[in-house]
């Protein structure tokens, strides 16, 4: 092994890939994972927290799409697989990769702080401190649970959807009267599982902006292998392509009694489900604006309307945030976390960012992009622009990526797997070489 010497924080499917290709580099690493297994948000029930997969969780992207570009998922899987099959996914690409030679478990980072003059001193779980070159994070940004901030104050039970595991655990669901607040794609999986009448709930769905809700399945085949994106057409062509099919879908959540969408398709990222148009339809789940205060076991809601509930399950997201480093250093108000590839803060060259992206429609194939840059960049075959390009690129990226969606925090790291996966390997990774080109003149 050669070149620097390289930290990665955390095992999860970041961490790995990112691990996967130090090692087809030759590149000497050290991977620390909190947990005593990896995985990350996969690992259902991951001791280190970090895991938001509830019980009955299917993924939401087909296996054709998820896969890892040189480690297909097993044909034998379904369509849409379970979380402990994509765990064994996992575990397989760990294996074959021979990678668990170079996690340390149950040994995450406490600190991270840069040197003076570049590198980094690392303090382990342990409370060891070791000194590296490099610095890779991957920590994820679906652990931290984000909370809405109502007037009032509700008397009854509540928990964040990160922590729901089934209708039993962590409270018992039987009878009560509950409402989701949220309409993502686990606001509708646990919406659905819960408003079965075999629980014999009342289970009510409230929204602060309306949604898209996308069928799985087109023609009988998985949705997401119908379209691509092409960097040879302008994105805003291809959206309202995607917009006007929407009616053939009927994907418009007004047709089921949500709120209408505040924004166009594309605008915000779409749900996926296609059980709760069938459960709003049926009536099982019932449809309501935003909350705009709480009043002990009362909520009341945008439309002048009021219900009584027992239980709230809070599904509004995740802040993203860095335990290890100090506030001052690196942060993310409101999410917002400008980056160079959505990869490196502009003059800190050893420190690398992976995974985190809101990537349509898959993030497994975009970090493995993203895996190649950092091992070409640790090789000496990749060189980065100076501050004020990689600043100028940033602006413009963003405006590419996200400046036609909602302006939320849940926005703030959208990404076209697509159309950045072909910037990488056909423009930034070149562009790299002849960086370092001219440099040697």
């Amino acid at each position: 092994m050669s070149g620097p010497t390289t930290a990665v924080i955390g095992a999860g499917i970041s961490g790995l890939t990112s691990g996967k290709m130090l090692t087809d580099y030759g590149i000497a690493y050290t991977c620390f994972e909190a947990s005593d297994r990896i995985g990350g948000n996969w690992a259902f029930g991951n001791p280190n927290g970090h895991s938001s997969a509830y019980r009955s969780l299917h993924i939401d992207t087909s296996k054709d799409r998820l896969s890892f570009r040189d480690f297909p998922m097993p044909e034998d899987y379904p369509d849409f697989p379970h979380h402990t099959q994509i765990k064994d996914y996992l575990e397989s690409y760990a294996e074959a990769f021979d990678l668990n030679r170079n996690i340390e478990f149950q040994n995450g980072v406490q600190h991270a702080r840069r040197l003076d003059g570049g590198g980094w001193e690392i303090t382990d779980q342990a409370g060891a401190v070791r000194r590296f070159d490099h610095l890779v994070v991957a920590n994820g940004h679906h652990w931290d649970p984000r909370y809405p901030d109502f007037p009032g104050e509700f008397t009854g039970r509540t928990l964040h959807s990160h922590h729901y595991i089934d209708p039993r655990t962590p409270f018992d669901f039987f009878g009560a009267r509950i409402l989701v607040v949220g309409l993502g794609n686990s606001a509708a999986d646990i919406a659905v599982e819960l408003s079965s009448k075999a629980l014999q709930t009342e289970v009510t769905l409230s929204t602060r902006s309306g949604a898209w809700i996308v069928p799985k399945y087109v023609y009988g085949r998985p949705a997401d292998t119908m379209y691509r994106t092409t960097p040879y057409l302008p994105l805003s062509w291809q959206r309202k392509i995607m917009q006007m099919a929407q009616p053939m879908n009927g994907s418009n959540g007004t047709l089921y009694g949500l709120p209408t969408p505040n924004h166009k398709f594309f605008e915000a990222h779409p749900t996926q489900s296609v059980e709760l148009p069938l459960r709003l339809g049926s009536g099982d789940v019932v449809p309501k604006p935003n909350v705009t205060r709480l009043d002990g076991s009362t909520v009341h809601f945008e439309d002048g309307t009021s219900d009584d509930f027992d239980i709230i399950v809070w599904a509004t997201g995740y802040n993203i945030t860095f335990p290890f480093f100090d506030p001052d250093f690196i942060s993310a108000p409101d999410n917002h976390l400008p980056l160079y590839k959505r990869m490196y803060k502009p003059g800190i060259d050893d420190l690398t960012f992976v995974g985190f992206a809101q990537a349509t429609p898959t993030l497994f194939p975009f970090v493995e992009s993203q895996a190649r840059l950092l091992a070409a960049h640790l090789v000496g075959a990749y060189a980065l622009p100076d501050v004020a390009e990689m600043e100028r690129v940033i602006k413009e990226d963003e405006a590419k990526y996200i400046g036609h969606v909602l302006k939320t925090p849940r926005h703030t790291q959208q990404v076209d797997y697509f159309i950045y996966e072909h910037d990488i390997r056909a423009r930034e990774i070149p562009a790299g070489r002849r960086r370092i080109l001219a440099g040697r003149r």
